[in-house]
């Protein structure tokens, strides 16, 4: 297997790949294509079978059939280390950060660095700190105080920083779980210009959303899952806006539904009705 994802072309795939737990279906028959400097939109309202797929890619969960391609060799990881070895970095919601510790900390959080001194190992503090403002500068993020807490930083920020540390220890693919779910507008941008200065830097990124305008603002391709299957595959050529919005949302269901819903008429709530006989009798009554 390569130590690394092949630079340019294809990153990695997913051919009819599906996922059970026992009687459960959770995936079935889906398929994907990451390429670098590429951002791939998963999108599915809730239950379509997203978070499944993003443990398979990130090496949490295997997949029971089909087959998943990692730099044209076939894998089938055993733990989420061999998926990030390979370069697949994920970004879950809860960010996987410590709130009470500082940027730089959690910036190295599982990697950090050492330093001999006075006879035992101590942390290279000083190091680590001036490397987290680099590599944020280097992501176009202006924080020149990192030993703030980062459960001071807002939600977006919290986001560009781990999106920052994903980037800075090699990640060749990077997978973001609903990045911008819990930000508001202002935010949300901020994210979505780290996601594509991600992909600029030649990074393939899987974006898993349910907000098809964020998607279809920075997306390459669209993929939409409902229910664990597709429910279709778009490059961005293919489809506008509207087309997508209503893919999403189940495009013949909500015309069902609102059909369903659909008032026949507006009449007086405090007018009793009127039955067909009466309807009759006054019809017949000579008028004035």
């Amino acid at each position: 297997m390569n130590d690394a994802l092949s630079p340019g072309g294809e990153l990695l795939s997913l051919v009819g790949v599906g996922k059970s737990y026992g009687t459960v279906r959770a995936l079935e028959d889906v398929s994907l294509t990451l390429r670098a400097g590429e951002i791939s939109c998963v999108l599915g309202d809730n239950g379509a079978g997203k978070s499944t797929l993003i443990k398979i890619i990130a090496g949490l969960h295997q997949h029971d059939e089909g087959t998943y391609t990692v730099g044209g060799e076939e894998v089938r990881f055993d733990s989420p280390r061999q998926a990030l070895d390979l370069g697949i970095a994920t970004v879950y919601q809860d960010l996987a950060v410590v709130p009470l510790m500082p940027v730089w900390r959690n910036f190295f959080l599982g990697s950090e660095r050492g330093m001999r001194r006075w006879g035992g190992l101590r942390l290279a503090a000083d190091g680590m700190r001036a490397t987290t403002r680099e590599a944020l500068a280097r992501m176009g993020i202006d924080l020149h105080d990192v030993d703030r807490p980062i459960g001071t930083l807002s939600g977006g920020q919290r986001q560009c920083v781990a999106i920052a540390r994903a980037v800075h220890f090699g990640a060749k693919v990077l997978i973001l779980d609903e990045p911008t779910a819990a930000l508001g507008v202002k935010q949300s941008g901020v994210v979505l210009k780290y996601v594509t200065a991600a992909r600029d830097a030649g990074l393939g990124v899987v974006l898993i959303t349910h907000n098809p305008h964020h998607a279809h603002l920075v997306g390459d391709h669209f993929t939409l899952l409902k229910r664990g299957r597709m429910a279709g595959s778009h490059p961005r050529a293919e489809i506008g806006l509207e087309q997508l919005t209503t893919e999403m949302a189940g495009g013949s269901d909500l015309a069902e539904l609102s059909h369903e819903l659909a008032r026949p008429s507006v009449a007086d709530p405090l007018e009793p009705p009127v039955s067909r006989e009466t309807r009759e009798t006054r019809e017949e009554r000579p008028q004035p």
